[in-house]
């Protein structure tokens, strides 16, 4: 005999709300974000708070260039597939151990690192990547764009870092030189016989994908 199914919800009672206050305070008692009490010698607590907060960006963003990189990877298409598919494995590997330092920094720091889904999308303060199956051209003028926004960010977070500690500057200028790097293998796909880029001046990464296949004469 079939059934019918219903949408509706069981009424939420006192019961359930009971349950889920009871909940929230095991959670509480259980686990905690703060920062710890102490942090490594010779540092104080507010300057490890304020780098913790620096990182904690930084690893958001890493994040984010890591799982756009896979996209990437797996949506490239045209005469320049295999080069890029390739090419983008190894700054995927480099991007995931800059993950893992940063959130060991944190930890070392007395902060507790968060690379959570949900708190990746509430935290950062960017769209999306805007490319799905694309010309490997397209998709390395968009993926510029990306890596110039990381890198700048970073950058801009180094300034306040270096002043607070300089181990932990280290690491962070160690990354940034990676990530120039990185950006100088795509950029070379990109630059012209005289230096310039054939998506200059675009500030969108779909802009910069068709500006870039222009050039090529691939649309």
């Amino acid at each position: 005999m079939a059934t019918t199914r219903t949408s509706e919800r069981p009424a939420r009672t006192s019961s359930t709300k009971e349950n889920r206050r009871r909940g929230s305070e095991n959670r509480s008692s259980l686990t905690s974000n703060r920062l710890a009490a102490v942090t490594v010698p010779g540092l104080e607590l507010d300057d490890a708070a304020s780098l913790v907060t620096q990182l904690q960006a930084s690893l958001v963003a890493y994040l984010d260039l890591a799982m756009t990189l896979k996209h990437i990877h797996w949506n490239v298409v045209g005469p320049s597939f295999m080069a890029v598919h390739e090419m983008l494995d190894p700054q995927f590997a480099g991007v995931q151990r800059m993950i893992d330092a940063t959130a060991e920094r944190i930890a070392t720091l007395g902060g507790s690192a968060n690379g959570l889904p949900g708190n990746l999308v509430t935290a950062r303060t960017w769209d999306d990547y805007e490319l799905a199956r694309a010309d490997a051209i397209g998709h390395l003028a968009a993926l510029d764009l990306v890596y110039s926004g990381v890198i700048a960010s970073a950058r801009e977070s180094l300034t306040t870092i270096d002043e607070l500690d300089p181990i932990t500057a280290d690491l962070v200028t160690g990354q940034i030189g990676e990530l120039e790097q990185y950006q100088w293998f795509v950029r070379a796909h990109l630059e012209d016989g005289a230096g310039g880029m054939r998506h200059a001046g675009e500030k969108t990464e779909v802009g910069a994908a068709a500006k870039s296949m222009r050039r090529t004469g691939r649309r």
